[in-house]
């Protein structure tokens, strides 16, 4: 029973973690955390050794859901290198039209942490090398000039429409998909 009492436990820690970072930044207090999870500070501390523990365990447990809702479905799977990647950029302009968006949870860690030692960091940046894989890989099938140039490219309007679509500035709907086709298109890819 108690196995059961912990893991229940510490996946409602994870994920009011993820919750509470994602929409109020890393900087929120542990009694705000263990009180939203329902969970007491001890029981957070025999879990994990930090607050900085849960955060990078929070963003790792959310990392699958990350990928699969970017990355095409496998029955998309079938559709050109090229059509791959704009896929990853519709979906961003879909998921920045729901009102809770508030941008790549990622690079919202990335960017308050600013400390590449920090455990959530090492989480972030392995979701943003993963997104980059994906894009080089899918840039090299489409015969691109500069496979690594394109996907760095396609990193820059990812994360800079993520930002600008989670702070409010910009409303997606169209443009970031025109401005990766415009990449393609001068790439070379094809």
């Amino acid at each position: 029973m108690a196995t059961t009492d912990k893991a229940s436990t510490r996946d409602r820690l994870l994920d009011a973690a993820a919750e509470l970072f994602y929409r109020e930044g890393v900087s929120l207090g542990v009694e705000t955390l263990c009180r939203s999870a329902g969970v007491s500070k001890r029981s957070m501390y025999q879990l994990f050794g930090s607050k900085d523990e849960v955060l990078a365990a929070s963003l790792a447990k959310r990392l699958p859901e990350y990928e699969q809702r970017l990355a095409p479905e496998p029955r998309e799977q079938d559709g050109s290198p090229r059509d791959r990647i704009l896929h990853v950029f519709e979906r961003l302009e879909k998921v920045s039209a729901e009102s809770a968006y508030q941008g790549c949870p990622y690079l919202a860690a990335l960017v308050e942490l600013k400390d590449p030692e920090h455990p959530a960091s090492a989480v972030a940046r392995g979701a943003k090398e993963w997104l980059l894989g994906f894009f080089r890989t899918q840039a090299e099938e489409t015969g691109a000039r500069d496979a690594e140039l394109l996907a760095r490219q396609l990193m820059l309007v990812f994360d800079g429409a993520s930002a600008r679509a989670g702070a409010g500035i910009e409303t997606l709907d169209g443009l970031t998909t025109t401005t990766a086709t415009a990449l393609l298109d001068a790439s070379g890819a094809r």
